[in-house]
């Protein structure tokens, strides 16, 4: 699990992996980012990575493995993660517009509270995966695996949830605007008392 280091300047967040400051107070964000995703490009698996707030840009993470990462409140665009294997890594707070987790495989990720807009997870394994209080928009989840996932009190509009396992999934006191589930097993998912 990724090591919890104290940012040098005193404000309480936690200093990014190899670096003693965080990204609010590092002289150059981009910089930091940069040298993340050169170090994630040339390891095929990375462990135990801290990089909270910083902003990736069109980055390839495909074909990545990624244990005990912490990227809490950071920004992704454009970034390919397909086929990424994920465990235990946390996005909580994070922003994600048109990436792709297209045949990804995601265990126990969370994306608590992220927002994630235009983003593709088609045909991936999300397996207790968090999405608990994310906002959702024109995401496509078709012909995934998402048992025992939950997007408790998330904000879900325009998503296709088509020929998905919905088993256990929770979606209580989630708010859903034109999202359909075509084809999936939703008599075994965990919606409000009085909605299905």
């Amino acid at each position: 699990m990724f090591t919890i280091i104290p940012c040098a300047a005193g404000c309480g967040r936690t200093a990014i992996t190899g670096s003693h400051i965080c990204a609010v107070h590092a002289a150059n964000p981009e910089t930091e980012a940069a040298r993340m995703v050169d170090h994630m490009q040339k390891h095929k698996t990375s462990t135990d990575l801290n990089a909270p707030g910083l902003h990736f840009k069109d980055a390839d993470f495909s074909e990545r493995r990624f244990y005990g990462c912490n990227f809490k409140g950071s920004f992704f665009s454009g970034c390919r993660f397909t086929g990424t294997v994920m465990r235990l890594v946390f996005f909580d707070f994070a922003d994600f517009l048109d990436c792709d987790f297209t045949k990804s495989d995601l265990q126990f990720v969370s994306f608590a509270g992220s927002r994630i807009h235009r983003c593709t997870f088609e045909g991936s394994e999300l397996v207790h995966v968090n999405y608990s209080g994310a906002h959702t928009a024109h995401c496509i989840f078709n012909n995934s695996n998402l048992y025992n996932s939950r997007f408790i009190n998330a904000h879900i509009t325009h998503a296709d949830f088509i020929n998905c396992n919905t088993k256990r999934v929770n979606f209580i006191k989630a708010r859903q605007e034109q999202v359909t589930f075509k084809a999936s097993n939703t008599a075994e998912a965990i919606f409000e008392p009085d909605a299905c």
